[in-house]
């Protein structure tokens, strides 16, 4: 699962019994070599189906963790780039990724909790990647209110969801395990280490989103193929603000 130089065993055992915050600033130094960073090829699907609709003035990461999605940001967006996370760890690695180019905005990185974002009618585009597992579903409200807060009018915050893995499958009781595994953690342990994988339902995500006052669009990546019924692997989510 991890590159020769990726983080070890007893360096990933100090991140899941710190706090999520101190978690990821342990493991800045060597995320980008483990599976938890988005992949390649998630980044340039996204990428590529929102070409067609811009360029954007400004751009939001949010929870930019080491800056993956800044980099799609800047190839998208004229204006301004900012990422925004909880750990400093993670953003002076994103930082050190992501230095300035000439003839382009150079990344504003800003250390703030995704449920408070101190932003207001900033962005005209908003994106995140594989972090939606460090939020309860409780919380979830708080997080997508803040980016339609950030969101100029007309703005979208967009993401990739996708499919939940086929009931019985390998996948669907890796997943199964180590959701367990973490919620035994955190009902022994403190501080709690908040990361689950199977809390995203895309059902509960559109209604939470339609509340939240988005109009949402679902837009299949064919990049990753189809289930057996037809329904794609992974969807492309825009939550448009009005």
């Amino acid at each position: 699962m991890f590159a020769p130089d990726g983080p070890t065993f007893r360096e990933l055992a100090a991140q899941v019994l710190s706090s999520t915050r101190t978690g990821y600033d342990l493991l800045a130094p060597k995320f980008d070599r483990t599976p938890y960073r988005t992949s390649d090829s998630v980044l340039e699907a996204v990428a590529g189906a929102l070409r067609p609709l811009g360029p954007f003035g400004s751009g939001l990461d949010v929870c930019c963790g080491t800056g993956a999605g800044v980099g799609v940001l800047r190839e998208l967006c004229r204006e301004r780039v900012t990422g925004v996370d909880f750990s400093a760890g993670m953003l002076a690695r994103a930082r050190a990724a992501h230095p300035p180019v000439p003839g382009e905005p150079a990344p504003d990185w800003v250390r703030a909790d995704a449920r408070a974002l101190p932003f207001r009618s900033a962005f005209d585009l908003a994106v995140s990647f594989g972090a939606f597992g460090h939020f309860l579903p409780a919380e979830r409200p708080r997080l997508f209110a803040g980016v339609h807060r950030a969101l100029r009018p007309g703005g979208r915050f967009v993401f990739p969801l996708p499919a939940p893995p086929p009931v019985g499958s390998l996948p669907y009781w890796e997943l199964w395990a180590f959701d367990a595994a973490m919620r035994l953690r955190n009902l022994l342990w403190r501080p709690p280490f908040i990361m689950y994988y199977r809390t995203m339902r895309l059902t509960d995500v559109v209604a939470e989103l339609t509340r939240t006052g988005f109009t949402v669009e679902l837009t299949p990546l064919e990049e990753f193929g189809r289930r057996p019924g037809g329904a794609p692997w992974c969807r492309l989510v825009t939550a448009l603000r009005p």
